[in-house]
């Protein structure tokens, strides 16, 4: 008898997760109208400051941290423009609800939070009505 170890994963890139990539990965046309500003709501967007262009497998990305996991882009960026760029495909996956995090919040999100971030006005409310998740057939230990 054999034992055969299973494939690992070690890093996880948005197209795997959702199993195809989206539009705006491959042409910047379809980012290059994103206001950051407009679609930044708050007086505060530091955190957007703190997003770069990156590199996953080579290929230049951004890190979408609601899913921990990065955005590739196949377009060429003008020099000079890889962060801004970085951001606007960014804020678009966000904005489209095509972050895998965003999937997973209607089931856990813990309190109240509009389900596609502030980035989109009037975007539904989630975590209203959460309750921690049972597992069939466990009972809490006797204390």
């Amino acid at each position: 008898m054999s034992v055969h170890e299973p494939e690992k994963t070690i890093a996880l890139d948005a197209e795997y997760l959702a199993g195809h990539r989206f539009p705006y990965q491959e042409d910047i046309a379809l980012v290059e109208d994103v206001d950051l500003l407009a679609a930044t709501p708050g007086p505060d967007l530091n955190w957007l400051e703190d997003v770069e262009l990156l590199k996953e497998d080579a290929v230049p990305a951004v890190f979408d941290r609601y899913s921990n996991s990065f955005l590739k882009i196949y377009f060429r960026i003008p020099e000079g423009r890889e962060d801004e760029i970085a951001r606007k495909v960014l804020i678009k996956h966000l904005q489209s609800g095509n972050s895998y995090g965003i999937h997973l919040k209607d089931k856990h999100a813990k309190f109240p939070q509009p389900e596609l971030g502030p980035w989109v006005e009037g975007s539904t409310t989630v975590g209203t009505n959460w309750h921690p998740p049972v597992l069939d057939g466990w009972e809490p230990p006797d204390h």
